[in-house]
């Protein structure tokens, strides 16, 4: 009945049966509808698509964090059986790259099992594609890797930022929940009427500006709660890359992005990318630390300089001197302190005996 309606449509329609919708329930709808979700289309990475990762500008970020995965096996002794998961795999550009990496290293590929979190059919088709070597599996929900035998360690690159959010403002000395309603059949920002209790919301913002927005990511928490429980029980280690911020604090950062152009997040539902920064410090307070080690954050740019990034740059500049100038461009998007080497935090959290940052964080 509903096939010729768009998620635009559909969206409109729930609102006006059921009411203004929670901005977690539109972003879930925007990305994972199971016929017209962003994620669940065609692939939205690289130049022709919506964004850019990582991996895509180069091939040293996936070889710096193949690397570190690397040092947390050795670490562990060398399992003759272990697990290495990725959450949000894209293409399969930054697993092929580690893979390359473990290649170089004795038994390592013996042992790799290797398990994406993927539910796009478009993009495991890619992942196929891109990483040879090895078999490949996958899964649709974190807790399928308690399944999973010996140790895990988890990769999850600009993965929480594209979970669902709840946002509030504080207005009139009371916390309201921001929600999405319908003026004229255009989406519009409106206030639940019911004020949240006060004890609901941080210590840390209780004396907030006037029409302060907090925003709440209880998947992503849920998320990271998993997987600190997984690796506690199994041993491992967590690495998690993404844009954010180190302390619980107020602010809009709801963006959406279609075709590398910002764009209004409620106008095109289900074609652009929803993302909201990440807020590291609500992750970490999920883990048990009695269980785990949980470093500090560091930027994007101390961790890849910290695993050999320049002289990775320097070794590929030497071997084909005609990439002098991409490769120099490249290093600068990735740890340059207006590209991404601040904005983008690193979080590693290890099983209790083991040291995530095989170096010392600056």
């Amino acid at each position: 009945m509903n096939d010729h309606l768009s998620l635009s449509d559909l969206i409109n329609v729930q609102i006006k049966a059921q009411g203004p919708m929670s901005l977690s329930t539109y972003m879930n709808l925007c990305l994972t509808h199971p016929t017209l979700g962003y994620y669940r289309k065609a692939d939205p990475l690289g130049r022709q698509g919506d964004f850019i990762t990582a991996p895509e500008i180069s091939q040293m970020f996936g070889e710096m964090l193949g690397v570190w995965v690397a040092q947390i096996w050795q670490q562990m002794d060398k399992p003759k059986k272990f697990t290495l998961a990725e959450l949000g795999p894209g293409r399969g550009t930054l697993m092929a790259d580690m893979v390359r990496i473990f290649q170089g290293v004795p038994d390592m590929m013996d042992a790799l099992s290797i398990q994406l979190l993927e539910t796009n059919p478009v993009l495991k088709q890619a992942q196929v594609d891109a990483i040879k070597g090895t078999p490949l599996n996958w899964v649709e929900e974190i807790h399928q890797l308690a399944d999973i035998e010996g140790p895990l360690i988890v990769v999850a690159n600009e993965f929480f930022d594209a979970l669902p959010i709840k946002q509030f403002q504080y207005t009139n000395g009371n916390w309201f929940e921001r929600v999405i309603g319908l003026k004229d059949d255009d989406r519009v920002w409106g206030l639940s009427p019911t004020p949240m209790p006060t004890d609901a919301f941080p210590a840390k913002i209780a004396k907030p500006e006037e029409n302060a927005i907090w925003e709440m990511a209880y998947p992503a928490q849920k998320n990271m709660e998993e997987l600190g429980a997984l690796v506690a029980e199994k041993t491992g280690a967590i690495l998690a890359i993404d844009y954010g911020y180190a302390e619980t604090q107020t602010g809009d950062t709801l963006q959406a992005l279609e075709k590398h152009k910002m764009v209004d997040p409620l106008a095109h539902p289900g074609a652009a990318d929803l993302t909201s920064h990440v807020d590291f410090e609500a992750l970490s307070e999920t883990l048990d630390r009695d269980k785990l080690n949980i470093c500090p954050l560091i930027s994007q740019k101390d961790f890849l300089k910290a695993m050999g990034i320049e002289m990775r740059a320097q070794a590929i500049m030497d071997h084909i001197p005609d990439a002098r100038q991409k490769v120099e461009n490249d290093l600068e998007r990735l740890i340059g302190d207006k590209q991404m080497g601040q904005l983008f935090k690193v979080q590693a959290i290890g099983s209790k005996n083991m040291v995530p940052y095989p170096f010392e964080a600056s």
